[in-house]
């Protein structure tokens, strides 16, 4: 009664000032940090610290975070308190040391509306968890060793690829082109031979416009556009804006590979299965007792859209830097080129064989990578239970970002962390050295099921284009080595001019 006498003794702007004084408190209230949580800095009401990210590089604004506050601090993104985890050190601690506690992901508005599945669960393979997670991952690793990873057959289809890129290299007679949309379809191939079982050509011109639509899925779920949706989905679903081309995006994807399945189901044959659908299907026959594994038709597109999106545009990216660090280091690119002479000479196609006589292109490829920075800020973690990082307390549903960007550059690992430089992977004796700081694939349970394919596939397709070709920016344009942040680092677009050797 005296709250109710209280208000009816304001005017409309003492009402409003009383609202507003009541969000403020109840919003302070609300994300008041729990004892010894990790530090961070002062967040807007409402809004947090959305706003205070550099949206072009967000992971280098986050990596000098960790100057001021330390490897483990926290920030306010909308609705919910992040953990920022920086530096080899505590990355490590986080992902291996600590993995089993580490190895869910935090709910994701985002991912709730693409990947939704039962209603208490994700689907797919990479944003799913529990029980669900673990057996779509082991039947996706099984898969795919049963259809070539690791194998000699698999080299083999890398190989063919090759000689498709070379012809259609060779068919710009000079001229300049843009290597991206190439690039990806070539990489490309060699997962969907996998998963769909034949691979697309270059003048598809609906599997051209499938590829762009993948890229610039990637690039807007990382830009501020996905951000404000994941700070501020109740009010950002009804907004104009590009955040809704991710789902338009990402229904087009389904969509596409919706049309693979029912080709697949026309002349399915259980007993010879060609790929990772008809193995797929197959096990939704098995364990029609089990839904919670979630082998299902709805599951398995998203799961096939997982496997084609990771094995695309990463390994791709990184293809993409290789051109750029060859043209920026000419007398790197040079000795690259030596030792392919040497090791392989001009006619013979490489294989995964070469690589231990290779040093110093493997040690370049490892240094393209770790400078390239493909995945900056890792894919989000959560805390199954109360646990402490760094000296700090995490409750149980933290969520956890382990920013990779600061351990490529950690000081404290690498010699000359800001310089490409290959012999920070080669000892006195020119010999490859393996460095634990190196992880542009993650690390822990939810490692990138795809790295033996990507270091494969990284190895053949760069040593064989340096092999045939000489690449140099067209007359008049500038080497630019500047990432554009999303999802991952890519670099911004460019034309190159090929000549062969």
């Amino acid at each position: 009664m005296l709250l109710y006498s209280l208000l009816e003794g304001l005017d409309i702007q003492g009402l409003l000032l009383f609202l507003l004084a009541f969000l403020l408190i109840t919003d302070f209230v609300k994300y008041r940090n729990p004892p010894n949580f990790p530090p961070g800095p002062w967040a807007l009401p409402f809004v947090g610290n959305v706003f205070h990210i550099d949206k072009k590089q967000p992971h280098i604004y986050l990596t000098k975070l960790a100057n001021v506050y330390g490897n483990v601090f926290s920030l306010r993104l909308g609705r919910e308190k992040t953990v920022l985890v920086t530096g080899y050190k505590m990355v490590k601690e986080a992902l291996v040391t600590q993995a089993e506690n580490f190895v869910d992901r935090p709910p994701s508005p985002l991912a709730e509306r693409i990947y939704s599945g039962d209603g208490k669960s994700l689907n797919g393979i990479f944003l799913s968890n529990g029980y669900r997670w673990k057996k779509q991952r082991r039947f996706a690793l099984t898969s795919l060793r049963n259809f070539g990873l690791g194998k000699k057959s698999l080299e083999s289809v890398i190989c063919e690829e090759s000689r498709f890129l070379q012809e259609e290299i060779e068919r710009e007679k000079g001229r300049p082109f843009d290597p991206h949309l190439l690039l990806n379809n070539v990489v490309s191939n060699i997962i969907c031979a996998m998963v769909f079982g034949h691979r697309f050509d270059y003048s598809d011109h609906n599997f051209k416009i499938l590829l762009k639509l993948l890229s610039d899925a990637i690039q807007l779920e990382g830009s501020i556009w996905g951000q404000l949706y994941e700070a501020f989905p109740t009010v950002m679903k009804y907004l104009p804006g590009p955040h809704n081309d991710i789902f338009r995006h990402y229904k087009e994807l389904s969509a596409f590979v919706r049309e693979e399945l029912e080709k697949h189901k026309e002349d399915w044959d259980p007993s010879a299965p060609r790929d990772y659908i008809d193995a797929f299907l197959t096990e939704i026959q098995n364990n029609k007792g089990d839904p919670a594994a979630g082998f299902e038709e709805a599951n398995l597109i998203l799961c096939s859209l997982d496997l084609f999106l990771a094995g695309t545009e990463t390994t791709s990216t990184t293809l993409r830097w290789a051109l750029l660090y060859m043209m920026k280091y000419p007398d790197i690119k040079e000795k690259v080129q030596a030792e392919i002479d040497r090791v392989i000479g001009q006619s013979r196609q490489p294989t995964m064989a070469d690589r231990a006589n290779m040093p110093y292109t493997d040690a370049v490829l490892h240094e393209i990578q770790r400078m390239g920075n493909i995945v900056p800020l890792n894919g989000p973690r959560m805390a199954s239970k109360d646990t402490t990082l760094g000296g700090y307390f995490l409750p149980k549903g933290t969520s956890v970002l382990t920013i990779l960007t600061s351990v490529m550059f950690d000081n404290t690992e690498w010699q000359t962390p800001d310089t490409f430089n290959p012999g920070h992977f080669l000892d006195s004796d020119g010999k490859f050295v393996r460095r634990g700081a190196f992880l542009p694939f993650s690390a822990g349970k939810r490692v990138c099921l795809g790295e033996q394919l990507a270091r494969m596939e990284l190895f053949l397709f760069f040593v064989f284009l340096f092999q045939k070709f000489t690449f140099s920016l067209p007359e008049g344009e500038e080497l630019n080595l500047e990432g554009q942040a999303g999802a991952t680092l890519t670099p911004l677009p460019f034309q190159i001019s090929v000549t062969p050797r």
